[in-house]
């Protein structure tokens, strides 16, 4: 008896569709699946969480100075003519950035390995590549998803059973981060 069920799909399908339900959970905080999908793509997102939680604080603060392009009132970068060639004008300014420990990056590396990249699109509704933007779901769990479940020792996941879905009556649930 395998340690996991196969759902009726290849491996590489498998795991596909599990680490996409895992992304949509993560992301969304909550998903409506079949209860079997439900259960694998629970023990996926919460090793993922449990890790999460162990490094949440693992990294140092460090002040550096970046270079930031002059911007004007229209939004776009102030350029002055050098040598007949049209240059961007740069900010020198002090910016404060996280500093990964080698024991959070690996886990952050091991979080992007399993979750899909997510991209958000604007609330109107227009996809617009000028207007999405790209979210680190590791920055996303570090930030707002582990610091909810600092003192559990697992059971970050619930499962609401919703009943039987129409059509070939799989048993539906709602699958959401406690």
């Amino acid at each position: 008896m395998p340690g996991y069920r196969k759902l009726g799909r290849t491996s590489s399908q498998r795991k596909a569709m599990l680490r996409s339900l895992a992304t949509q959970l993560i992301y969304h905080g909550k998903i409506t699946t079949t209860e079997t999908r439900a259960k694998e793509v629970r023990r996926v997102a919460e090793k993922l969480i449990t890790i999460a939680v162990k490094e949440k604080d693992n990294f140092t603060t460090e002040n550096v100075t970046v270079k930031v392009p002059q911007k004007g009132a229209d939004g776009k970068r102030v350029k002055t003519v050098e040598n007949g060639k049209k240059v961007t004008v740069y900010n020198e300014v002090e910016r404060s950035i996280k500093k990964d420990a080698p024991s959070r990056l690996a886990v952050r590396r091991k979080i992007l390995s399993v979750l899909y990249p997510v991209t958000q699109t604007p609330e109107n509704g227009r996809r617009m590549r000028s207007e999405s933007k790209k979210i680190d779901l590791a920055n996303h769990m570090f930030d707002n998803v582990a610091p909810k479940y600092v003192g559990r020792n697992g059971g970050y996941t619930r499962m609401i059973k919703m009943g039987p879905r129409r059509g070939d009556a799989a048993p539906m649930v709602v699958l959401e981060l406690v």
